[in-house]
């Protein structure tokens, strides 16, 4: 299942894998949201309360797309937050991983904490 993801200076497209998580999230599409940012992360919440997953990962890599189950919030990492160590990109708390963003994620760092976000089915 593909995903876009945009905002008023931007957009990204992200291929998510079969999972309980990306079921519950593609059943609440499109959603429009407001983000926000933690280093180099940006996340917001979504209508979707899904369980936190056996697999689910605090370190992931850059590109990342995460679902933080304690806010019920999408996190997409592009580079360190302000927990991490060294370049790594480490999530408030483990996140269930849904997929990766197509191309270079670093497009996300136009997004600006309070933009609206909206994300849906590509096309």
């Amino acid at each position: 299942m593909q995903i876009r993801i945009s905002w008023p200076a931007g957009h990204v497209t992200a291929t998510l894998d079969d999972t309980p998580t990306s079921k519950a999230l593609a059943g609440v599409l499109p959603i429009t949201s407001t983000a926000h940012t933690w280093g180099e992360e940006v996340y917001f919440d979504t209508p979707a309360s899904p369980a936190l997953e056996a697999d689910a990962q605090q370190v992931v890599e850059p590109g990342t797309v995460a679902f933080w189950t304690e806010g019920d919030a999408l996190a997409l990492p592009y580079g360190p937050t302000p927990i991490s160590r060294g370049d790594e990109c480490r999530l408030a708390s483990p996140c269930n991983v849904l997929g990766r963003i197509d191309g270079d994620p670093r497009a996300l760092a136009t997004v600006r904490s309070g933009d609206p976000i909206r994300v849906e089915l590509a096309s």
